[in-house]
């Protein structure tokens, strides 16, 4: 049988998002194979070259590995601090929305105190206060990234709750669990889908100023907040090292931002919510 070549799926430019994350991706998982750069006085800020195709740092290290790493570093803190506020926000804001009452207006007056602030400067308080780290790094970004969660469910599941599924299964008796569950959630993915594109564009940022403030991840693991930290003082002698850096960090923020405007056109959430 001959292959139609018309029949197969065309790609586009439109692609380019989810190609550019991929790529990241496959960087990330390259980054836990490669060992740690090691410095080499003899090459200093050295240009890009045939033995690196990236030059070398400050300290003669390679910058390619040590971009790689970094990379595995931002994406891994962006997934686990949004796989943490998403629990904790998704399930505030369900009880909120489903429940209402007492808890509804206590979690409401929190979440204000939290968007009185800008998140990063949040962020900065809580990593000053917990000290530099990867954990303390993860564990003051997730105290800030699970208020628009929480929001975001809490008004879904309020609209939710009122429809006649939920209201049928509430007078056959089923357990506010299984109608949270089976129910309400469901109706809920494709707009917490799309905020949790947006939040790790955002968590990748945040990691990154924490890193370059000197509050995020410590030598010698590699951070691309550090990393631009340390290129940005040799801007004028070695300008590929804060290229390779700052351009590596916007193309993936503004990839998965891309992403998430793809998502949001594609399930309509402003015409349902």
């Amino acid at each position: 049988m001959r292959l139609q070549l018309n029949s197969l799926p065309s790609l586009s430019w439109a692609h380019w998002p989810a190609g550019l994350i991929l790529f990241w991706l496959v960087c990330a998982l390259l980054g836990y194979l490669l060992p740690q750069a090691q410095p080499d006085l003899t090459h200093i800020l050295q240009a890009p070259n045939g033995h690196a195709i990236l030059g070398y740092d400050d300290v003669g290290r390679e910058i390619l590995p040590r971009l790689l790493q970094g990379a595995r570093i931002s994406l891994s803190v962006a997934l686990l601090v949004s796989l943490l506020s998403a629990v904790v926000g998704i399930s505030l804001g369900l009880c909120a929305g489903y429940f209402g009452g007492f808890f509804d207006t206590l979690l409401m007056r929190i979440t204000d105190i939290f968007l009185a602030f800008p998140g990063i400067l949040l962020a900065l308080a809580f990593a000053a206060i917990l000290g530099p780290g990867l954990s303390n790094v993860i564990l003051a970004l997730s105290l800030t990234a699970w208020v628009s969660y929480a929001r975001l469910s809490r008004i879904q599941a309020q609209s939710v709750s009122q429809q006649q599924h939920v209201l049928a299964a509430k007078s056959l008796g089923a357990a506010h669990r299984r109608i949270l569950w089976r129910h309400v959630l469901p109706l809920l993915s494709a707009p917490l889908l799309v905020e949790a594109t947006y939040s790790m564009a955002s968590l990748v940022i945040a990691e990154a100023s924490l890193s370059f403030l000197g509050l995020g991840v410590q030598v010698p693991h590699p951070s691309w907040g550090a990393m631009l930290r340390d290129a940005v003082r040799y801007m004028l002698v070695a300008p590929h090292y804060v290229l390779v850096v700052g351009l590596s960090l916007v193309s993936l923020v503004l990839a998965v931002n891309r992403l998430g405007d793809q998502l949001r056109s594609q399930f309509d959430v402003r015409g349902k919510s």
